[in-house]
């Protein structure tokens, strides 16, 4: 099995408690359906972001475009990584999905 990096961009909580409510049991049934596939939930990202340049120098901002957030899986391809990221909640928000497969170092 190889690990996933699904990459929120996008998106954001519901305004209505109600609906605040029914993103996070979407969110619970989704990470229960994944079950240990779902190396680490993740977290939202703020908006504060900096970027570190090829020459060492500091820019405010991200480097590339705002990401909003990640979670980490593990699945058998990248196909398979897809399928797990088209049933994510956090596309109910209005935010898309970049799937980076990762490949062990050390």
């Amino acid at each position: 099995m190889n690990k996933y990096l699904l990459l929120y961009s996008g998106g954001g909580m519901p305004e209505s408690e109600a609906d605040q409510k029914a993103m996070m049991q979407a969110w619970d049934s989704w990470s229960k359906k994944l079950g240990k596939s779902l190396v680490d939930g993740g977290d939202p990202f703020t908006p504060k972001a900096k970027s570190v340049l090829t020459d060492g120098s500091v820019k405010d901002g991200p480097a590339v475009g705002m990401a909003s957030g990640y979670s980490i899986i593990e699945a058998d391809s990248l196909d398979s990584a897809v399928k797990f990221a088209r049933d994510c909640p956090v596309r109910q928000s209005g935010a898309q999905i970049s799937v980076f497969e990762t490949f062990h170092v050390m």
